[in-house]
């Protein structure tokens, strides 16, 4: 990463409830769980009846802010929802949950269901990390959870967080409410997040940036864009 970039680089965003300012050097991009099991025709998603093309209409905006984030040289972290393959870091309390038919650790149309290394928890193509780029399984809903996520963040000395990816009333919140709770500035895109359930995407910015911003900020891609070229 070029560290004179990253010196010069400070910003604010135009978002709700009021502008979210940030250093590039101490912001991070975080995509949370951008992965075939959920996004793509005949995965894990899909088969608890979700529509997922909803999911899918997100990939431009977000293919465009993190090529734009990669070219101001920021920070980038993509998580993937994936458990161990003998499944000790899934409690019965996840697994026996959903579709009765196609469990957790179940063989489906894209190998094990949320299964680490099987093909169905790879991130989507157009969203795929470049090396160098961190990428974390977790095995929980936030990204904190059983993850050595905090102390990458540290040893990078991230301060602030974007957030995109999917789903905004689940792991996107989740992982915003446990950042806001370790004490960093958190904004979520509002065009790079979904749910399977739009009412329940509108319900979950309404909860983050209610309060005067109690768990963080929103804005539009296009906003933090902007402010990206600002310069």
């Amino acid at each position: 990463m070029n560290s004179d970039v990253r010196e010069i680089r400070s910003l604010a965003v135009q978002a709700r409830p009021f502008d979210f300012p940030f250093d590039l050097a101490t912001t991070a991009l975080v995509i949370i769980d951008m992965q075939r099991d959920f996004i793509e025709p005949g995965g894990f998603g899909a088969s608890l009846g979700n529509d997922v093309s909803l999911l899918g209409a997100i990939v431009p905006a977000c293919r465009r802010t993190l090529q734009a984030w990669r070219a101001a040289g920021g920070l980038v972290l993509h998580t993937r929802e994936a458990h161990r393959p003998d499944l000790r870091d899934c409690p019965p309390a996840k697994r026996l949950r959903g579709n009765p038919q196609l469990r957790i650790g179940d063989v489906g149309p894209m190998g094990r269901v949320l299964v680490s290394g099987e093909p169905g928890v790879e991130i989507i193509p157009a969203l795929a990390p470049l090396a160098g780029e961190i990428v974390v399984d977790k095995p929980g809903k936030g990204m904190f959870y059983g993850t050595p996520v905090q102390l990458l963040l540290q040893q990078a000395g991230i301060r602030s967080l974007v957030f995109m990816g999917v789903t905004t009333e689940v792991c996107v919140q989740t992982s915003m409410r446990e950042a806001n709770d370790r004490g960093y500035d958190c904004l979520v895109l509002e065009d790079c997040t979904e749910s399977y359930f739009p009412a329940f995407k509108a319900q979950a910015l309404e909860m983050v940036r209610a309060q005067g911003g109690i768990v963080g900020w929103t804005a539009t891609s296009a906003q933090l864009l902007a402010a990206l070229h600002s310069e």
